[in-house]
């Protein structure tokens, strides 16, 4: 059978990039710094925009950030930050890029403390195992990215509410919100 035939969650729509991101990516478990890291950079720079939005400039942010190299990141300069502001294939919002550099050096002191991003983020899922849900709800924030947004957030973090902490999980696997009847869950 072909993918295109298979049954996916609604909110894929018809975007070939969507999709790819969907049946490719969505709600499978990562446990790779460096991936974390991109999605937080991504997500953070998607509060108030669509995620399509992001999905259509992710090369530009790869070129942008350093790859996603969560120390070049942190020793970005203003003169990067400017740099940035000037470059058509990310979001050109000046608090987002300064959140960048200044949540990379929060994710650095992160992975000193727990040993990994990865570890921090799961010390809050209950047994340490990400959750699938399959039923159907996709709320846009839960107990646990209350907890790990406010946590976050006393650590310094910008760009980092609970719904965007949501969608990180979402994104990065420590959710499985794919629907019941997804052919990708």
């Amino acid at each position: 059978m072909e993918t295109q035939d298979l049954k996916r969650c609604a909110w894929a729509g018809t975007d070939p990039l969507y999709i790819k991101y969907h049946d490719e990516e969505w709600g499978k478990e990562i446990h790779d710094d460096k991936k974390l890291f991109e999605f937080l950079v991504l997500e953070s720079a998607q509060a108030g925009l669509s995620w399509i939005t992001i999905l259509k400039r992710r090369e530009g942010y790869r070129k942008a950030f350093a790859d996603f190299d969560v120390e070049k990141v942190a020793a970005f300069t203003e003169e990067d930050v400017e740099r940035l502001m000037q470059d058509t294939g990310i979001i050109r919002n000046r608090g987002k890029i300064t959140s960048a550099i200044s949540n990379a050096k929060l994710f650095i002191g992160i992975q000193k403390e727990f040993g990994s991003f990865d570890k921090y983020l799961y010390s809050f899922m209950p047994d340490g195992k990400s959750i699938n849900n399959f039923d159907g709800k996709l709320p846009a924030s839960t107990s646990l990215s209350d907890a790990i947004s406010k946590d976050m957030k006393k650590r310094g973090f910008k760009f980092f509410g609970t719904t965007i902490c949501y969608a990180h999980m979402q994104a990065t696997g420590m959710v499985n919100d794919h629907l019941p009847d997804c052919a990708f869950k």
